[in-house]
C-alpha cells in the first residue's frame, strides 16, 4: 500500500472527495464554500490532499501569516483512520509550513478528542490555553496547542 500513497496541494477540482471527507469526519463540516473561498481568496491558505490511487482519502488546511501557521482542520476517510495516515499528512503539512517560513504552528482540537492530541504531542505539540465554548455545536472547550519549529 504505501507506494500508492501521494501528497499533493488541493486545488478546485479536489472539492468534491474533500466534502466526502469532510462530512464523514466531523459534526460541523464545512461547506463547499468555505472551500472554494479558502482555495480562491484567502492567501494565507495552504491545503494538501492525501491520495490513495487517485482516491483523496485525508486533506489538511493551514494559514500561514508571517512565521506562524495555523492548522485549520485536517482530517482522514474513517475507513482509513488507525493506520498513522493522519499523523503523516500533519507531518507533510509541518514541512510544508516550515518551508515557507512558519516558526510556530498551533492549532484547536476538542478536549474530548484524546486521541488526537496524543497525536499532536508525539509530534511534539504543547498545551497552550483554552477557547472556552469554541464549539458551536455542543459548545464543547477547545484545547490550543502549539509546537516551536525553531
Amino acid at each position: 500500500m504505501g507506494n500508492t500513497l501521494t501528497y499533493r496541494l488541493m486545488n478546485i477540482g479536489d472539492i468534491d472527495q474533500v466534502l466526502e471527507v469532510e462530512h464523514l469526519s466531523f459534526s460541523l463540516p464545512w461547506s463547499r464554500e468555505a472551500f472554494m473561498n479558502e482555495l480562491l481568496n484567502n492567501k494565507h491558505a495552504v491545503y494538501l490532499v492525501l491520495e490513495e490511487q487517485d482516491r483523496i482519502i485525508g486533506y489538511c488546511g493551514a494559514w500561514v501569516v508571517l512565521d506562524e501557521a495555523h492548522i485549520t482542520n485536517i482530517a482522514i476517510l474513517p475507513q482509513f483512520r488507525g493506520r498513522k495516515l493522519g499523523e503523516a499528512l500533519l507531518v507533510k503539512m509541518i514541512q510544508t509550513v516550515r518551508n515557507m517560513g512558519s516558526l510556530t504552528v498551533t492549532l484547536e482540537v476538542r478536549v474530548s478528542n484524546i486521541a488526537a492530541q496524543s497525536l499532536y504531542r508525539k509530534l511534539g505539540f504543547q498545551n497552550g490555553g483554552i477557547r472556552k465554548s469554541y464549539y458551536t455545536d455542543n459548545y464543547e472547550d477547545a484545547l490550543v496547542m502549539w509546537v516551536n519549529l525553531r
